[in-house]
């Protein structure tokens, strides 16, 4: 079955509302943002006046009950100006989602609402230093001790690691069964016994903060475990399934912002007595870097429309886990080649941090790391192509 996806007229008036906002609000800022690598306290206050930080989460809970599609068009253009405000949105989705996957009513109720309104940071923290690709690895213990576990163990690589108020961390219940042993649980980040360590001096993405946290016999009340024990694993895994198209939207619009910047600059820029933007050559390379872009726009829009359909509380079905991973995947490829490709156009100016498309690559870089590489997005693909079909 082939579909194109053709946005609604509430989806486009939303697109055409973020993208002035990012183009007035946020693009003034991406560089100093980028040069300081200060965390952008001020596009949070912006994204909650907006309605944008929760602008995917059910509106029971506070959030902008928008549909799947909708939440990846807003991280789609923000990213487009300025990746590390795009992360503001998609890293709050990620927290919340183990949470509206496998919260009771009242862990939801209790949990969602402040991170639906921005009013507080949350994070998802399963990466550990020999737990990376290999879930199955994690050290991080955790001890069920009268009415609470104990939670001994270092996380790493942690998107707002340090700022988040609410933490959903994995650790092993029963570290004889790999995996199978790992639970989920709902962590205070500034409970007694959780500190930070390292803050991560990164390449890209330089404003949001990534940091090392560690587990010191944290206390966590039993009733703050998410599913039952043993859960941990499937928790993750269906969590990434749902925003992994997050990621690929803002890889999307990285893409699609560093096309826009050097359509603009060639258009002005002459060499040999005319613009370069008149060059065959030059030409043929647009044309590329256009069609990459509008393939992986109807990838990451079909990805959306699939998940969303499944809904947050049933199992990930094998379309599902394949489409969310194929989006990541294509949209994140795409970035970084179309991203390179913009700083060669740029000749020497692209190498230089006066203009945006230097960022725009640096900032590609770790959308084909984070979220699982894009090495473990082709075994998922290949996996649940056999479970489910190589078509749709």
């Amino acid at each position: 079955m082939t579909e194109t996806y053709e946005l609604s007229e509430e989806q486009r008036l939303f697109q055409d509302t973020v993208r002035r906002l990012a183009k007035e609000r946020v693009e003034p800022r991406a560089a100093e943002i980028d040069r300081t690598g200060e965390f952008p306290w001020d596009m949070v206050e912006l994204f909650r006046e907006y309605g944008l930080i929760g602008v995917g989460m059910p509106e029971e809970y506070g959030g902008g009950g928008a549909d799947l599609l909708t939440f990846c068009l807003a991280v789609e253009e923000v990213a487009r100006v300025c990746a590390t405000s795009s992360l503001i949105i998609a890293a709050q989705h990620l927290g919340a989602m183990p949470i509206l996957i496998a919260g009771n009513p009242e862990q939801k109720r209790r949990f969602l609402p402040p991170i639906a309104q921005g009013e507080q940071l949350a994070a998802f923290a399963l990466t550990e230093p020999e737990a990376g690709s290999d879930a199955g690895g994690t050290r991080t213990r955790a001890v069920l001790d009268g009415d609470s576990y104990r939670l001994t163990g270092t996380k790493v690589f942690i998107t707002n690691g340090g700022l988040a108020k609410t933490l959903v961390v994995f650790a092993s219940t029963n570290p004889e069964r790999g995996v199978k042993g790992i639970s989920a649980f709902v962590v205070d980040g500034q409970a007694s016994g959780l500190s930070v360590g390292r803050i991560e001096d990164k390449m890209g993405i330089r404003g949001s903060q990534t940091a090392m946290l560690n587990f010191d016999d944290v206390r966590v009340p039993r009733d703050q475990r998410l599913g039952e024990e043993g859960d941990g694993f499937k928790i993750a895994m269906r969590t990434l399934d749902r925003t992994r198209p997050g990621i690929a939207a803002q890889a999307l619009g990285i893409s699609q912002g560093a096309l826009d910047v050097t359509v603009e600059h060639l258009t002005q820029r002459r060499q040999f007595g005319r613009p370069l933007i008149e060059q065959e050559a030059i030409q043929f390379m647009l044309a590329d870097m256009q069609t990459q872009i509008e393939a992986s726009r109807q990838l990451l829009y079909r990805a959306a429309t699939v998940v969303e359909r499944a809904g947050f509380e049933t199992e990930s079905s094998a379309e599902v886990t394949r489409y969310s991973a194929m989006a990541k995947l294509m949209c994140s490829e795409t970035a970084m080649r179309v991203t390179t490709d913009a700083v060669q156009l740029f000749g020497g100016y692209g190498y230089i941090r006066d203009y945006p498309v230097e960022r725009m690559m640096r900032d590609a870089k770790i959308t084909q790391i984070y979220e699982g590489t894009n090495q473990i997005q082709r075994l998922v693909i290949f996996r649940n192509m056999l479970q489910g079909g190589s078509r749709a």
